[in-house]
């Protein structure tokens, strides 16, 4: 083997982990949002583009390395539940409850497994199941 063969050669075997690692693409987390409104609700479509601002600014971007599943419960409990069970059976990493107290309780029921987190809430501790 000649010397510039030899060379190249190790150049390129010491080029490829890093090639590989490079082609690896960053794992997609999973948000579930949960809304007790309807989805042209100005306010609450406020507050969801304020959530995916907040995101972006933390370097979560949706559709490079985050994916938001939205449902919109409206304030009707069935519903409510109904879009729990949807959003729990998705395995997210994590659920928001943007409604509070009214979508809480029915994630509570849904999942005890997907941690969720909420942004308003009287008496997080004694929501009735």
């Amino acid at each position: 083997m000649k010397r510039r063969e030899f060379i190249t050669l190790l150049g390129g075997a010491a080029a490829w982990p890093l090639s590989a690692r490079a082609q690896q693409s960053e794992r997609m987390r999973r948000v579930g949002v949960l809304v007790a409104a309807t989805a042209d609700d100005p306010e609450y479509q406020s507050r969801m583009g304020a959530f995916q601002q907040g995101l972006a600014l933390l370097g979560w971007i949706e559709g490079r390395n985050v994916r938001i599943d939205t449902r919109w419960a409206t304030t009707n409990a069935e519903e409510a539940r109904k879009q729990a069970v949807e959003l729990a059976a998705l395995a997210p990493d994590v659920i928001l409850a943007a409604s509070g107290t009214t979508t809480v309780a029915p994630l509570l029921q849904a999942t005890r497994t997907v941690p969720i987190v909420f942004t308003i809430a009287n008496d997080p501790v004694t929501i009735n199941l």
